[in-house]
Order: structure tokens, then sequence, then C-alpha cells
């Protein structure tokens, strides 16, 4: 029975213990991640606590702003709807992002806690500032279409004013014209009077 036990291979290996050590290697690799997500989100508590006063003055009625610190792979401090910051692969470096129609584009790259925390703050107040002109030009657009209305009716009004006079006009013009037709009738009627009356009186003379 003994030389049966020494004459199996040495390169024999057993499912269970196989198993066992792919869960212990899958536990140690999670282990790994979650002190790294850890790390990570630590960093961007760190830089959302450095921007809570920016983020406080932002105008309440401003909505475009997010300001919240998500959880995932890998933690991500969202700015607003198309920008965020999350840390590099070397968890130490914050990477500003903006996701764009062209693509993702790098606002910033830095170990820097301040250095992050100005640029975040300067594009804040970028948007704030877009945001206010936009508003701006929504409401000159409105006050010019505004004039435009008015303006048509005030040239509406004058339009109707000036047909009214032309109406005027043409109705004196034409009774004018009537009273001179008059005139030139009872003239030639007159005339014609007085022809016949030349015929008339000739006649009696030379009869």
């Amino acid at each position: 029975m003994s030389d049966e036990r020494s004459n199996t291979p040495s390169n024999v290996r057993n499912l269970g213990d196989a198993m066992r050590d792919v869960r212990t290697a899958e536990a140690e690799r999670s282990d790994v991640v979650v002190e790294l997500r850890d790390a990570e989100r630590a960093r961007l508590e760190i830089l959302a606590e450095e921007l809570r006063g920016v983020f406080d003055e932002v105008p309440a009625e401003d909505e475009q702003f997010i300001f919240n610190l998500a959880s995932g792979l890998p933690p991500r401090l969202w700015i607003d709807m198309t920008s965020f910051v999350v840390m590099g692969r070397d968890r130490r470096t914050y990477r500003f992002l903006k996701d764009t129609r062209l693509g993702r584009a790098i606002i910033l790259e830095t170990t820097g806690l301040a250095d992050m925390a100005d640029t975040v703050t300067t594009y804040v107040a970028e948007r704030i500032v877009e945001r206010e002109r936009a508003l701006e030009g929504d409401w000159l657009m409105k006050r010019v279409l505004r004039g435009d209305v008015n303006q048509t009716k005030r040239s509406r009004q004058s339009a109707e004013f000036a047909d009214g006079d032309l109406v005027a006009a043409v109705r004196v013009h034409g009774e004018s014209r009537a009273h001179l037709g008059w005139l030139v009738a009872a003239f030639l009627a007159g005339a014609l009077i007085g022809v016949l009356a030349l015929f008339g009186t000739a006649w009696f003379v030379v009869g």
C-alpha cells in the first residue's frame, strides 16, 4: 500500500485546492481595488471640501451645476452635466475632464490641489457669465421683436392714414371734375343757343 502512494506522480493537482487559491487571489485583488477606490474618493472629498465655498456662492436659480461626488469605478466629482474631476492612474493626479461634441477634452491635469480648485472655480465663473449673457441676449431679442411689431403697427397705421388721404383726394378730384363738366356743358349750351338765335334773326331779316 505504501509502495502505491510513493509511486503517485508528483504533478497531480487537486481542483479544490486550485479553486481555493483563485478565491484567495480574487479577495486580495478586491481588497486592493477597494483600498484604491477609497483613496481616490478621499482625495476627491478633499477637493470638494476645498470648493465648498464656491459651490455655496452659486445662485440658487442656476441649475446647470451638479456638485456631486458619485461613487463608482472610478469615483467622480461632477461639476455639471458634462464636466467632472477624477483621479489619474497614479491615484495622485487630479484630472478635470469635459465631454464635448468632438470628444472628451482635458481641461487640467495636475497633482496640485490648489491648482485644480482654482481651475474649477474659474470654470464655474465662466459658465455663470455665459448663462447671464445668454439670458440678456434672449431679453434683448424679445425687445427687438416687440419693437419690430410696434413699428409694423405704426407703419400700418400710417399706411391706413395715407390710404384715407388718397381716397379723400380722389373723391375731391372727382367732385371737381364733375363741377367742371357741368360748367362746360352749360357753356356749350349757351353757345348753341346763341348760334341758333343768330340764325333765327338772320332768317327773319333776309325773309
